[in-house]
C-alpha cells in the first residue's frame, strides 16, 4: 500500500505575503544608537553651585559645637523633620557624584571619575549617619566630604578654594 502525502499548509505560511513588512522593522534595529535618554540641564559649574554647593552647606551646618567664653553651645537638629533635611542633604550630595559623571558633564580623565565615585562612597556614610541620628557621625563624615571635596577642587577647580582650603604652600 502506497501513502500519499499532502502538503498541510498552515496559518503561518500566509506571512509570506508580505516580506516587504519586516523591512522597516528590521532597519529600525540597524539605524546608529540614539543618544543619552536624559537632557541635561545644569554643566557641572551650574549643577555644583545649585545642588552640590547647598546640599553640602545644609550637611555640614547640621551639627557642631562652639565654644566661647560662654561655654559650648551644640548644633544640632532637633526634630525629625530637622534630621529629614540632613538625610535628604545627604542624598543629594551622594547622587550628585552620579550626576558629574553623566555625558556632558563629566570631566573625562580617570581622576574625574574617582573623585565622584569617592563623593558616592561618603555620601552612602552620610546617609546612613543622618537616618541613624548619630551626630558624632554626622560630624565625621562631613569632615571626609570635606575632603573628597577639596581634593577635587584643588585639581579641577582650584578658583574656588579659599586661599588658605589647600593646594600647595599649606
Amino acid at each position: 500500500m502506497r501513502s500519499i502525502s499532502m502538503p498541510i499548509r498552515l496559518p503561518l505560511m500566509k506571512s509570506k505575503r508580505y516580506p516587504w513588512l519586516l523591512v522597516p522593522v528590521l532597519l529600525c534595529g540597524c539605524t546608529a544608537e540614539a543618544g543619552p535618554p536624559f537632557i541635561e540641564v545644569a554643566d557641572l559649574p551650574d549643577l555644583m553651585l545649585t545642588v552640590v554647593d547647598p546640599a553640602a552647606d545644609a550637611y555640614w551646618d547640621a551639627v557642631g559645637w562652639i565654644i566661647d567664653e560662654n561655654g559650648t553651645t551644640e548644633i544640632r537638629p532637633e526634630s525629625p523633620e530637622e534630621w529629614e533635611g540632613v538625610r535628604n542633604a545627604a542624598y543629594q550630595i551622594t547622587e550628585s557624584g552620579n550626576l558629574m559623571m553623566m555625558e556632558g558633564r563629566a570631566v573625562d580623565e580617570p581622576e574625574f571619575t574617582a573623585f565622584a565615585q569617592a563623593l558616592i562612597s561618603v555620601g552612602r556614610r552620610s546617609i546612613e549617619a543622618a537616618e541613624a541620628q548619630d551626630e558624632q557621625g554626622v560630624f565625621d563624615v562631613g569632615a571626609e566630604l570635606y575632603a573628597v571635596c577639596n581634593d577635587c577642587h584643588t585639581t579641577y577647580a582650584r578658583e574656588t578654594l579659599r586661599p588658605n582650603a589647600g593646594g600647595e604652600g599649606d
